[in-house]
């Protein structure tokens, strides 16, 4: 959408967790589609992706700025929202996308990988959300969107400490719809199927996850990212005004298999 003609998200400000690579990279560009008045993404590791999904936002003529944040460090977590708040006055939306984890069975797991997948993706839910919403309230409202997986559901070879994170994600996203209702702030989770990324390259699996998903999957293909992010762009909207603490699955049917 050319920026000289409103979207649903004029005038607004987006904070997008991870995202500058694969899911992440793909909401802040659909969402800056949208006319924000500016995007922030936020990274971690790779300086030169996140560089690269800031020129392309505002290639679209949005403004966008880049922000380095290990949300699974508490304060760190917090001061990036300071941040926000001061530089802009407001957060209208705010996309909890950032993920790592340790693939191992629930049996090889040792504490410290697992403490750590907590908080780098339930504990970092939760703290996001917290702070998001302290500042949503003092501009009227906003929307929080959580990303999770199949793996929160069923079982997943080497999956344990993330299946088991994205769980808490989704049923904490319940809570906060209720408590935040109140102050106008919607609540929600985009649960993806397999979707190709570079992180799922990851996966010692993968050679044969992208032969056996299609097959096994009714749209026919592997997840694409901009699948994901076409869904965040709706719970972003005003349409997704009466859906609320919901779990939407894009998986392209797959789970209607299992």
């Amino acid at each position: 959408m050319p920026a000289d003609r409103p979207g649903f998200l004029s005038g607004k400000v987006v904070l997008v967790t991870g995202g500058s690579r694969g899911i992440g990279r793909a909401i802040s560009l659909r969402l800056a589609r949208e006319n924000p008045a500016h995007v922030v993404i936020a990274f971690c590791m790779n300086a030169e992706a996140a560089r690269r999904t800031l020129h392309d936002v505002q290639a679209l003529g949005v403004q966008a700025s880049v922000t380095v944040c290990d949300v699974g460090n508490e304060e760190l977590q917090r001061q990036m929202f300071a941040r926000v708040e001061e530089q802009f006055g407001r957060l209208d939306v705010f996309v909890a996308n950032a993920a790592r984890t340790t693939f191992r069975s629930a049996v090889a797991m040792d504490l410290r990988s697992w403490r750590r997948t907590q908080e780098l993706n339930a504990e970092a839910f939760l703290v996001g959300s917290q702070c998001a919403a302290a500042i949503m309230r003092r501009n009227g409202g906003g929307r929080i969107i959580g990303l999770s997986s199949l793996g929160s559901r069923y079982y997943t070879p080497n999956y344990a400490a993330l299946g088991a994170a994205k769980a808490v994600i989704e049923n904490l996203a319940r809570y906060l719809a209720v408590e935040l209702a109140r102050d106008k702030i919607n609540v929600n989770v985009v649960c993806g199927g397999f979707v190709d990324t570079e992180s799922m390259k990851m996966i010692p699996e993968y050679d044969m996850l992208t032969r056996m998903i299609p097959a096994r999957t009714p749209a026919g293909r592997l997840g694409q990212p901009e699948d994901l992010a076409g869904v965040v762009a709706f719970l972003s909207s005003p349409e997704s005004e009466w859906v609320r603490g919901q779990t939407i699955i894009a998986d392209g049917g797959f789970s209607l298999m299992l």
